[in-house]
């Protein structure tokens, strides 16, 4: 089996509800890093050298190959990555190897087994 790892960057207001549709694409799970911080295009505002943007988290999710882009589509879907600016971004990488999986793939295997 082979796997993909997805990688979201995003405000965190969003992390519960792009994290449910995740899970309802198929994700078995889900490591979210807190307070990261970023800056894109345009430089964060600042008022008395505080900075005004809020906090983003970090979300990584391990998934199946096959399940990896219907996975993405609804994270980008949940957070409304393209229509709103600044929401956030997500991207997959591939996995070269992995170890401590077993239950992630027994369950992949038991709900999508004969698609795979």
């Amino acid at each position: 089996m082979k796997f993909k790892l997805i990688v979201v960057i995003v405000r965190d207001q969003l992390t519960d509800s792009i994290t449910e549709a995740a899970r309802a694409a198929g994700a078995t799970g889900c490591t979210v890093i807190t307070s990261a911080r970023g800056e894109g295009l345009m430089p964060a505002t600042t008022f008395l050298g505080l900075q005004l943007s809020g906090q983003s988290d970090v979300l990584l999710l391990m998934v199946e190959e096959h399940m990896s882009r219907h996975i993405l589509e609804s994270i980008g879907r949940a957070g409304e990555f393209d229509e709103e600016p600044g929401n956030g971004v997500a991207f997959q990488v591939d996995i070269e190897d992995a170890i401590g999986l077993g239950s992630q793939i027994a369950t992949i295997e038991r709900e999508i087994g004969e698609e795979l």
